[in-house]
């Protein structure tokens, strides 16, 4: 399949592990973040006329000046994959600055919203309209961690933009999901790995975890049905890590 596609949070991780299978999958990506050296490393590993685009998500004139120069570069957007995302340090609920959490708040639903805001304008008015929204929810957008409240929070708010999007994005072909993944081997969690991590019991345990390109081949079968179908949730996980059940 060709297309355009947009990935956020693209320079590591699940991030550059999609961009690189969307790149395989025949599609044209531009890979969004906010280091450039990461982004332009996976740009070209990824090929195919990628390019590497460096804005921040957070910040509103940021996103509209990014979907401006897609527009202008490819003259349209055929996939958003809203995966940028950070989390806050794990300390107790009460603990937790303002600082901290509307740090999360801005990157992981703000950021989000903002990137769909722009999509659905471009994807609108674009000939032929319509297009595809996949957004990275994590098992947090329906299971916590402990002392995980900002990030938790936001991607249960996640799943609420997923749901608002594709009800809304109906009558102009665009449509949306979202993708939940568990335990994927990434720089944010090597501890689980390597020191383990802390568990509802009190314990800290080390977790299994998953290559990321498992989660790419996931997100390749997403973006490339056809518009009248949609994948809406989907859950890829470690299979003997502590979520079904009681751990």
């Amino acid at each position: 399949m060709s297309g355009i596609a947009l990935v956020t949070g693209a320079g590591s991780g699940i991030g550059r592990a999609v961009s690189l299978a969307l790149a395989e999958a025949g599609f044209t990506v531009a890979l969004a973040g906010r280091r450039r050296e990461p982004l332009e490393e996976a740009a070209a590993a990824a090929g195919g006329g990628s390019v590497a685009l460096a804005y921040d998500v957070r910040d509103p004139s940021a996103v509209a000046a990014l979907f401006a120069e897609v527009e202008a570069r490819f003259g349209r957007l055929d996939l958003l994959f809203n995966n940028a995302g950070v989390g806050a340090p794990a300390v107790p609920l009460e603990d937790i600055t303002l600082e901290q959490w509307t740090a999360v708040v801005e990157t992981n639903l703000t950021g989000a919203f903002l990137c769909t805001q722009e999509a659905f304008r471009l994807m609108k008015r674009q000939t032929p309209r319509g297009g595809r929204i996949i957004n990275n929810g994590s098992l947090s957008a329906s299971v916590p961690r402990p002392l995980s409240a900002p990030y938790t929070a936001t991607k249960h708010a996640i799943t609420g933009l997923t749901r608002s999007t594709s009800l809304d994005g109906r009558p102009y072909d665009i449509a949306c999901g979202q993708i939940d993944v568990g335990n994927a081997a990434t720089d944010l969690t090597e501890a689980m790995s390597t020191t383990g991590v802390l568990q509802p019991d009190g314990r800290v345990a080390l977790e299994p975890t998953i290559d990321p390109a498992h989660v790419a081949r996931a997100v390749v079968y997403m973006a490339t049905l056809p518009l009248d179908t949609n994948v809406q949730f989907l859950t890829v996980m470690a299979t003997a890590m502590p979520f079904i059940g009681r751990g």
